[in-house]
This record gives C-alpha cells, sequence and structure tokens, in this order.
C-alpha cells in the first residue's frame, strides 16, 4: 500500500485523497474535543480517545508505511511532544470552562499566531487581503467564543484560568501546524 501512496502523489487522485483525509481528520477532531469535553472526566476521555486511536492507527503505522530513517523519527519525536502539550491544555481548559467558548477560543487563536509568526519568524509577507482573510476566519471564531462567553456562570477567576488554557492551546495548534508542516 505504501507503493499505491507514493505513486499517487502530486496527483488529481492523491488531491482528492488528501482532501478527503483533512476533512475527515477536521470532523474526528471535532467529535474527539466534543467528547473530551462530554459529561466524563476530561482526562479519562482524552486518555480513551488516544488509546484507541493508537490501537486503530498501529496496524497501518507498522505494516503499511515505510519505516521513518533516523531524521524522521527525531521530528516524529517533536511532533508527539507538541501535540501532547496541545492536548493537556485542552484537558485543563475543558476542566474550567465551557466547550462552547475554549473550542472557539483555541480555534480562533490558531491561524492568527500561525500567520503571526510565519511574518516574524519566517520572514513570509501576506497581502492585505490575506491578513482580511485571517482577520475574517480567526475573528469571526472568536466572536462566537465571546457570544458564548455572555452566557458562561462560572466564577470569574475559574473562567480566565480555562481561557488562559485555550489561547494557550491554541497557540499550540499554531505550533503544530508549522512543526507538522
Amino acid at each position: 500500500m505504501s507503493e499505491w501512496l507514493v505513486s499517487i502523489a502530486g496527483t488529481p487522485e492523491g488531491a482528492r485523497l488528501a482532501t478527503f483525509l483533512a476533512l475527515f481528520s477536521a470532523l474526528a477532531h471535532a467529535v474527539f474535543g466534543a467528547l473530551q469535553k462530554g459529561r466524563h472526566d476530561p482526562w479519562l476521555t482524552r486518555g480513551a480517545v488516544d488509546f484507541w486511536l493508537a490501537v486503530l492507527s498501529a496496524p497501518i503505522a507498522l505494516f503499511l508505511v515505510p519505516w521513518p530513517n533516523q531524521a524522521t523519527a527525531i521530528l516524529l519525536v517533536g511532533v508527539i511532544i507538541v501535540h501532547f502539550a496541545y492536548k493537556v491544555t485542552m484537558a485543563l481548559a475543558y476542566e474550567r470552562a465551557a466547550y462552547t467558548v475554549v473550542y472557539p477560543v483555541v480555534r480562533g487563536t490558531g491561524p492568527l499566531v500561525t500567520v503571526i509568526a510565519a511574518t516574524l519568524f519566517f520572514n513570509e509577507h501576506f497581502s492585505a487581503v490575506q491578513w482580511l482573510g485571517v482577520a475574517c476566519l480567526s475573528g469571526g471564531i472568536l466572536l462566537l467564543a465571546l457570544r458564548n462567553l455572555s452566557e458562561e456562570t462560572l466564577d470569574p477567576h475559574t473562567l480566565k484560568v480555562g481561557l488562559g488554557w485555550a489561547i494557550t492551546g491554541g497557540i499550540l495548534v499554531a505550533i503544530y501546524t508549522t512543526y507538522d508542516a
């Protein structure tokens, strides 16, 4: 199967598969987040999701894709560290604030921080239209969080701590977006 995957790279078939996998991943990500914030303990739920994710993906990782070389293996260790930190911040945020506030803050902060970091650290330049697009995307998502925040009944300190973890999660989204690329 790994030969087939390599053979479709850069082809329309590969683009379709990549698009499908990206959309499926986004859906799964939202479902995992909702499950983690559900009525059960967020740590237990996150652990159960990650355990089954490892069990279900292990056969693919072990038998269908090529083994990584040393440089790639080192990068994969970095991926694990960054994603683990992200998952911990999400659990901490979900413990302290509502899903309808935390999730939009994380998802709205991530793209904005990614573009700002690309400008500062990688000297990338974006047009005014691109900045406007990021502002609309992040702003719209953050406005959803602000609207949901108006209905929060938590004490202000707990809510601030939860929002702090959510912003940290958004920064980690920017880090893993850049690092994974």
